[in-house]
C-alpha cells in the first residue's frame, strides 16, 4: 500500500477543516520510513522527517498529533505491505479449514521475499522488535488481531478444541513462530545455507513443509481429543 492511500485516511478526518487535496500526509509518510528505520522510533527526530519531506515542523502535529501519531502511520504501512491484504481475502474464502490455514501459512512466508519491498520496511520492524512502542499494540489490534482471531477459529476447527483453549493458542504462535524464523531470519538463514536463497518457489516449498508439519499435530490432537470422549462415552477414563 502506498503511502498516498494510507495518507488518505488522514486526509478525510480531516475534510472539514481543508477539502482540497493535501499531499502533506503523504510526504511525511514516505520521509519518515527511511528515518524511522535508519535511526528507531526514540532517536528519529521530527526536524530530520520534515527536512526530508519539505515540510515545517508544525505539520507532523498538525496531521498526525505527535511523533508517535507519525511513527504508527509508517509502522501501519510497513505491516500492510507484507501482504496483509492477500491474508484477508485468503480468510474470506469458503474452504475447509485445513485448506485455509494451509494458504494463510503460503501467504504469510511469501513476505520474506522482500523483492520489490524498500528495505526500511523489514528495518522498522527490527527495531521495534529491539524496542517495541506503543505503536506496534495499537497497529496489531488494528490489521493483525482480526486475523489472528480467524487463525484461531481455523485451528479450534481442526483440532475440536475452543478457538481461546490454551492449545489452541499455543498452536496458533507455534505456526507462527515457524512462519517468522523464515521472515526475519530469512538472510541470515541464507548466507549459513545457500540452498535456502529466499525465492518464491523456495519459500513456497518452505511453507508446504510448515502446514503439512502443523496439521499432523493438530490432526493428533483432533484424534486424542476423540479417543478421549470415546474412552468417556464408553465409560473409561480419559488419558491425560
Amino acid at each position: 500500500m502506498s503511502a498516498k492511500t494510507l495518507a488518505r485516511g488522514h486526509r478525510q478526518e480531516r475534510r472539514s477543516e481543508s477539502p482540497a487535496f493535501d499531499p502533506t500526509p503523504g510526504k511525511l509518510i514516505e520521509a519518515a520510513g527511511p528515518v524511522f528505520a535508519e535511526h528507531g522510533f526514540r532517536a528519529a527526530t521530527v526536524r530530520e522527517i520534515c527536512s526530508r519531506a519539505g515540510t515545517n515542523v508544525a505539520a507532523v502535529n498538525y496531521h498526525f498529533g505527535d511523533k508517535l501519531g507519525l511513527y504508527t502511520a509508517v509502522l501501519k504501512e510497513s505491516v500492510r505491505a507484507s501482504k496483509v491484504s492477500v491474508m484477508e481475502e485468503v480468510l474470506r474464502r469458503k474452504a475447509p479449514p485445513e485448506e485455509l490455514l494451509r494458504a494463510l501459512i503460503k501467504a504469510r512466508v511469501q513476505t520474506a521475499n522482500r523483492a520489490g519491498l524498500p528495505d526500511w520496511h523489514f528495518r522498522i520492524l527490527i527495531h521495534e522488535m529491539a524496542q517495541p512502542t506503543p505503536a506496534m499494540s495499537r497497529v496489531f489490534q488494528e490489521i493483525g488481531r482480526p486475523i489472528f482471531e480467524r487463525m484461531l477459529g481455523l485451528i479450534g476447527t481442526i483440532t475440536g478444541l475452543p478457538p481461546h483453549d490454551e492449545k489452541t493458542r499455543l498452536c496458533a504462535y507455534s505456526i507462527m513462530g515457524q512462519v517468522f524464523l523464515y521472515i526475519m531470519q530469512g538472510p541470515f538463514l541464507a548466507r549459513i545455507w545457500p540452498e535456502l536463497k529466499m525465492t518464491p518457489e523456495q519459500l513456497d516449498r518452505i511453507a508446504g513443509h510448515i502446514a503439512d508439519f502443523s496439521l499432523a499435530y493438530l490432526h493428533s490432537v483432533a484424534a486424542e481429543l476423540r479417543a478421549g470422549k470415546q474412552g468417556v462415552k464408553n465409560g473409561k477414563p480419559a488419558n491425560h
